[in-house]
């Protein structure tokens, strides 16, 4: 608490480590930025939120020096600055820790810290002087990594202290961190918010970008929220609430955890025993991995990703071949070791949201109404003798837009001009239409706006009300636990474990993500 107060009371004795004023930023007919204005306090934890598109990461890219607004003000201590690129705004002692890690993977850690500061010709003298100043910031600030170990050869939670190491050895008293926990077990965004706190407690400034209502209520002290590029709201964190954030970041009240009734477990849809995938590289992805699915059940899969979820997604849909084991849905063999392929598993009656829409799910250069019949193209409905019924086809799709409340609604509209979450709902109708008896949906809500998350949800538990069997992989907890009438966890490509969700905690599950078994957790 006395943090708390210690910061938010430093405006009235100090200039604020970072002011922005009157920031306007346009991409065409696109308005990112409108008269943007806040103040970050010197030695504070400040959050920003807001919806896709809200802008507060054009924000931020305008202060790393990304992109020139083309309005306003950038005060640093209270002086007036231009920031035209990321060099001007280490100068400046703005650090960025992106979404994705900017590293190479065959360099060790202090070689990707050293990168572009190597201190001279003499590389050895550079090195040895690096290593003591990296030492240095690993025992005040708790970032312990070795720093001889090539990065690609670390868990994504080094990684990221990796990152954090760079910034801070370039001299950064101000960091922005966008979305630092997607990649992370709670455990490990534990850890990361002590470091936060312990930057803070030094007097480092930390700009937090993240969509997880949670972090915001347990990290930061103060919180911005935007909303269609403008700022509606800021508050002391300790005098919001959930429920009050996200209705300022939507405009409207949010359901923030579904409501369902307990499942109603039906015949087994999907078996898979002992199924194991091997890459192209030899590596085996999935290991003797056994499970069933029933009907009127969701079963949730939780795991930080790179773990065997995505290749397990693969092989059930007959994406990717496997290389060992049995799938049967509704008692069928599928012959996944050798001639399955997406169109025989589909009419077996399997519908797939992929994990990355964009790659695997949509063709972004095509119009909405034909992304919306991607797979099923060749269906009696939309073809006549000849040609295809390109009335029907916009007819089909224009409801389905209606019925998932798709925005715009023109099928008319290219893919790409649909903001992500709407592209989802795109991808979720083209499947759910479809009336499967087993769905395979991987990471729902990515980068989709809480108001569509919201949507989505009530859509998977409809499904599941309706005697549908449905797989659910995802890399957020929170959706794990809310939606999942049990929920399997998987490490290293196996799945080390099974839970009930009235028996489900983060720590829990995270320590199972980590490698734990169930008893040990």
């Amino acid at each position: 608490m006395a943090d708390q107060i210690k910061s938010e009371a430093s405006p009235s004795v100090a200039a604020p480590a970072v002011e922005l004023i009157g920031i306007d930023k346009r991409f065409g007919a696109v308005h990112a930025n409108r008269a943007v204005s806040l103040r970050i306090a010197v030695g504070s934890i400040h959050g920003i939120i807001g919806e896709n598109g809200a802008g507060k990461s054009t924000l931020m890219s305008i202060l790393y020096g990304y992109y020139q607004a083309d309005a306003g003000e950038i005060r640093i201590a209270g002086k007036p600055v231009h920031i035209g690129n990321s060099h001007d705004a280490l100068a400046h002692g703005i650090g960025m820790v992106h979404q994705h890690f900017m590293l190479v993977d065959p360099f060790t850690v202090l070689e990707n810290v050293m990168l572009g500061v190597e201190g001279g010709y003499l590389l050895a003298a550079g090195a040895a002087q690096a290593r003591a100043e990296l030492q240095r910031l690993q025992r005040d600030y708790k970032l312990e990594v070795d720093l001889d170990t090539p990065v690609g050869e670390l868990p994504v939670g080094l990684q990221q202290r990796v990152e954090i190491l760079k910034a801070l050895y370039r001299g950064a008293q101000v960091l922005i961190l966008d979305e630092p926990t997607g990649v992370l077990t709670p455990q490990e965004a534990d850890h990361l918010f002590r470091i936060l706190r312990a930057l803070r407690d030094e007097g480092k400034t930390v700009i937090l970008i993240t969509h997880k209502l949670r972090e915001i209520l347990e990290v930061t002290d103060r919180v911005t929220v935007m909303r269609q590029g403008a700022v509606v709201a800021e508050r002391a964190t300790r005098d919001t609430t959930k429920e009050e954030l996200a209705e300022l970041m939507v405009g409207r009240k949010v359901l923030l955890r579904v409501e369902k009734s307990p499942a109603k477990p039906g015949p087994v849809v999907l078996e898979v025993r002992g199924l194991t995938v091997i890459d192209g590289a030899g590596v085996r992805r999935v290991k003797d991995v056994s499970f069933d699915v029933r009907a009127g059940e969701i079963v949730g899969i939780a795991g930080v990703s790179g773990n065997g979820q995505s290749e397990l997604l693969e092989a059930l849909s007959g994406i990717r071949r496997a290389s060992s084991g049995t799938v049967k849905i509704k008692g069928s063999e599928c012959g996944v070791t050798h001639t399955i392929d997406p169109r025989a598993m589909r009419a077996l009656g399997l519908a797939h949201v992929p994990e990355d829409r964009q790659r695997m799910g949509l063709v972004t250069a095509f119009a909405i109404n034909e992304s919306a019949i991607l797979g099923y193209h060749d269906d009696k409905r939309y073809n006549g003798p000849l040609l295809m019924d390109r009335d029907k086809i916009i007819d089909l799709c224009g409801r389905q837009m209606g019925d998932y409340d798709v925005r715009p609604p023109d099928p008319r509209l290219r893919t790409a001009a649909l903001s992500g979450g709407n592209q989802q709902k795109v991808v979720l109708a083209r499947e759910f239409d479809r009336d499967p008896e087993l769905l395979l949906v991987g990471q729902p809500t990515r980068g989709v706006d809480i108001g569509a998350i919201e949507f989505i949800h009530r859509r998977l538990i409809a499904m599941r009300d309706a005697g549908k069997a449905v797989l659910l992989v995802s890399v957020e907890l929170d959706e794990i636990l809310s939606l999942a009438d049990r929920i399997l966890v998987m490490f290293d490509g196996r799945v080390v474990g099974e839970v009930a969700p009235a028996q489900a905690t983060e720590q829990k599950l995270g320590l199972m993500m980590a490698g734990a078994s169930e008893a040990a957790a």
